[in-house]
């Protein structure tokens, strides 16, 4: 090998410079390659100034920062390119060309860094000859092939942390508190950030709920004297035989965004249950901030194995964590059935054992 680049696409994530970081010091110390860096996902292949040069000096002391120095576009995808000509705002095919400038960079291998949209994308481009890697990283944890993606413990400790905070003031005043926290429709995040940090309720798009469910778990607690109730809540949850909601609809090229869930909890329990309700939409709280112990070690090793993977030419693969190891699955195989939480897995057994309601019945 003797070039390599490196993406961030989609949604930001705790850990990205981690992997950036690995893949320059493995790919410079290791294999002696020169890195290009490409800024804002696909776009910086079509925009001048996208392609720049990283050497060590560029990711030094990037560990521990969040984000990403290369810039990301959740809206990037050359297949389907938002441009405007003479005023008026087309969509466009603007892949041919994407890969016809990364041919003439010379490129061994493109190493994708990003969610199931921008490894969707990384796949597309394999197809058409181009020597991708894929590193899947996501809050969302909804990428199949692996156990973990880099991001999601980050956001679930922060998750977490806003649980553990809204005890106190649920307590305090009696009241019911709703936490609605992100994950598209996995609710991983909501399970997890829910288990640890002592949730009454927990709602899952995997599950749906009934209105009446969560209202009788909520009774029997105060009948038992205790007068506040907690509700860790995914955004993409909905009750038995509606739909999710969503905050902004989507089109050809903006992904619909959920959101509102919670609000409509929080009317029911307090016009027809009668308690008082708060809601609190955690948000992008759960993206920023410095990556935790654990995202930071997975992003470092998934970086490295990324350009260990390319040396090998295996292209059109993706690295992963199962188990313990690292490994890889060609990502046909990562994005042909999204991860969803295992309803009859132990994380949703042990919560049903330790009391906790999906607002089932």
């Amino acid at each position: 090998m003797k070039n390599l680049a490196i993406l961030t696409g989609g949604g930001d994530a705790p850990g990205l410079n981690a992997v950036i970081r690995a893949v320059v010091k493995t790919a410079i110390q290791e294999y002696g390659c020169e890195v290009l860096g490409v800024k804002n996902g696909f776009d910086g292949f079509l925009d001048e100034g996208g392609i720049f040069p990283l050497d060590l000096d560029a990711v030094r002391g990037i560990l521990p920062r969040g984000g990403t120095i290369l810039g990301t576009a959740n809206r990037g995808n050359p297949f389907a390119r938002k441009v405007k000509r003479n005023g008026v705002e087309t969509i466009e095919d603007t892949s041919q060309q994407v890969i016809e400038n990364i041919q003439s960079l010379d490129l061994d291998a493109l190493i994708v860094v990003g969610g199931d949209g921008t490894l969707g994308i990384a796949r597309d481009l394999h197809r058409l000859g181009v020597p991708v890697i894929g590193v899947p990283k996501t809050i969302d944890n909804d990428i199949s092939g692996t156990d973990f993606t880099f991001g999601f413990d980050t956001a679930l400790n922060a998750a977490m942390d806003a649980i553990d905070r809204l005890h106190t003031t649920a307590e305090a005043h009696h009241r019911v508190m709703i936490l609605e926290l992100m994950g598209r429709n996995a609710g991983f995040i909501a399970l997890h950030a829910g288990l640890a940090g002592g949730a009454d309720v927990i709602l899952i798009p995997e599950i749906p709920f009934r209105f009446e469910a969560i209202a009788r778990k909520i009774r029997r607690r105060v009948a038992r004297g205790t007068y506040f109730s907690i509700l860790s809540v995914a955004e993409g949850a909905h009750p038995v035989g509606q739909n999710q909601i969503y905050a902004i609809e989507g089109d050809a090229i903006y992904v619909a965004r959920l959101g509102g869930i919670g609000n409509l909890v929080a009317k029911y329990l307090s016009e027809e249950a009668g308690f008082e309700t708060r809601v609190t939409v955690l948000g992008h709280l759960q993206r920023g901030g410095s990556p935790t112990a654990f995202d930071r070690s997975l992003a470092t090793r998934f970086g490295s194995a990324a350009v260990r993977l390319a040396s090998s030419g295996g292209f059109g693969r993706m690295v992963a964590l199962q188990g313990t190891r690292i490994i890889d699955v060609s990502l046909e195989e990562a994005l042909a059935v999204p991860r969803r939480v295992d309803i009859n897995g132990d994380e949703v057994l042990t919560a049903r054992a330790i009391g906790i309601s999906f607002g089932e019945n």
